[in-house]
């Protein structure tokens, strides 16, 4: 499966009401315009000439002085040219006179042209009505996929699955611990609409939390701990019992959870790949583009490790802060460009930062995304299973089976952001290929690559996938621990400041 699976488009409410209107007013304007036709046509003299043609001025019948109703009350043409002939400038033979004499009987046009122009003039009408008060599609509807479905062919934000049994949430409260950043609050609100799709009864709390990896931004994530400085605070709510749930981007959540608590629920995957932004009026896309020697702003050891092997020129400054601030650093001039994962700027609207053709976002041929990037991810208590039935639908087994398999990959090497490793699985129908990489900080050496497809019978239960997904996972990197990645990894975590904040040490001096 390719990147472009998850390029998906959804349409909006406005964007339904605006095609919905254009529709019904083209067709309605064509029926007008043909009802019109009918009608003029129907009623010229050509027309009329051949239709009195066609119906003999006398019969056999007895007549009736009541006019018909579809009779033409002005004399016809002929009669009136006869009428105006001088006798002394042309002879009419008298059989011709009488035929056309004003006498004779009214025009009478054809009742089914009549008919079918009126007919024509009113559904034009309808039409045009229709359109201008027609409401758009409900945007739920938009966004109800089956479980089962191919990710390529779901909508862009669809999550959740046909719900058995909407009553189920009446009357019952579910506590959603969230961070306070942009990203992370859309996360949870987006879930907290999801629920209310699903149950109408429902009550849905956020409870946004300052983290202490959102308190210290002047270190590296790798000195000061990993990306679990983003998940605690939210973990201890859910273990005290002061929240129910709470909604993580599955590539900040470590690999090992604490006792109680589980990653139950794996959401539908947007995109997982990363983008290669540039400053505002740039003109550049893709990583050729860059300058000799161009400053790029990234704190991961992942994309760091990767990119340096194609262009080992290129400076690395970190870059800390929510995805507004990331952007404002990169146009005001500090960066020549930046990383950011590809689904977290579509999840914001930074659809601008996006190019054309999506020729920013990087190909995971050349740099493999984070374990479960691109994924939203729900924790909760084991001991728990009323809301975690509640939350069943949300889970989609097809992305849980490849995110499963990556973080099993991760867990086994002991992965986090202190170490430069990335993992993508892919399904392509009965087919899971799991490829993971592990490079050197240093770039002192190649990457280590490896990857293994197994057969895997998607329509067993989630509860007997789950483990062969892990297992290979488990086998990809061990491959990786056979082919020497053990000594990047004891390199990496032997470094205080790794990676990107080592090399700006060494490059100004300073930390």
């Amino acid at each position: 499966m390719s990147r472009i699976a998850y390029n998906t488009v959804t349409l909006n409410a406005d964007e339904g009401r605006s095609f919905n209107k254009q529709l019904f007013g083209l067709v309605g304007a064509v029926a007008l315009s043909l009802g019109f036709t009918i009608g003029y046509i129907a009623s010229s003299p050509a027309s009329q000439s051949a239709w009195t043609a066609a119906v003999p001025l006398t019969s056999s019948r007895a007549t009736t002085t009541v006019a018909p109703s579809v009779a033409v009350s002005r004399p016809r043409f002929p009669a009136v040219a006869a009428q105006q002939l001088d006798a002394a400038d042309i002879a009419v033979p008298p059989a011709m006179l009488s035929m056309f004499s004003a006498t004779s009987e009214p025009a009478v046009m054809n009742p089914a042209v009549s008919i079918m122009g009126l007919g024509a003039i009113l559904f034009g009408g309808f039409m045009v009505v229709r359109g201008w008060f027609s409401k758009p599609t409900p945007q739920a509807l938009l966004q109800t996929v089956d479980l089962h479905s191919a990710p390529a062919k779901s909508p862009k934000w669809a999550m959740a699955s046909a719900v058995p049994n909407p009553s189920a949430g009446d009357g019952k409260t579910i506590r959603i611990a969230t961070r306070k950043s942009p990203l992370a609050m859309w996360q949870a609100e987006f879930i907290e609409s999801e629920l209310k799709r699903m149950y109408p009864g429902i009550t849905v709390e956020l409870q946004p939390m300052s983290t202490r990896g959102d308190k210290i931004l002047d270190s590296p994530l790798a000195k000061i701990g990993g990306k679990g400085l983003f998940v605690k605070e939210l973990e201890n709510a859910l273990l005290e019992g002061r929240s129910d749930i709470a909604v993580h981007s599955t590539k900040d959540v470590p690999m090992e959870l604490p006792d109680g608590l589980d990653l139950s629920i794996i959401c539908k995957r947007h995109d997982p790949c990363d983008a290669l932004c540039f400053p505002k009026g740039s003109t550049k896309a893709t990583i050729d583009d860059l300058p000799e020697g161009a400053t790029v702003g990234t704190s991961s050891l992942r994309r760091q490790s990767q990119l340096l092997l194609k262009r080992p020129d290129l400076k690395f400054v970190e870059l800390r802060g929510n995805v507004n601030t990331r952007l404002a650093k990169l146009d005001s001039g500090d960066y020549d460009a930046i990383i950011l994962a590809a689904a977290g700027l579509e999840r914001m609207g930074f659809t601008d930062r996006v190019m054309p053709g999506k020729a920013n976002i990087i190909d995971p041929d050349l740099m493999l995304p984070a374990c479960g990037q691109g994924a939203l991810s729900i924790e909760l208590r084991s001991d728990d299973p009323e809301t975690l039935a509640l939350l069943q639908p949300l889970h989609h087994i097809l992305d849980a089976t490849t995110v499963c398999c990556e973080r099993s990959m991760n867990r086994r090497l002991q992965g986090g952001c202190q170490v430069p490793i990335s993992g993508f699985a892919r399904l392509n129908g009965n087919e899971l290929n799991m490829q993971a990489r592990v490079g050197s900080i240093s770039g002192a050496g190649p990457l280590i690559i490896k990857e293994k497809t197994i057969e895997i019978d998607m329509s067993k239960p989630w509860a007997e996938i789950k483990p062969i997904a892990e297992q290979l996972g488990t086998e990809v990197a061990d491959m990786l621990l056979d082919a020497g990645a053990q000594a990047y990894l004891d390199e990496a975590y032997a470094s205080n400041d790794a990676g990107v904040a080592a090399q700006m040490a060494a490059n100004t001096g300073a930390e």
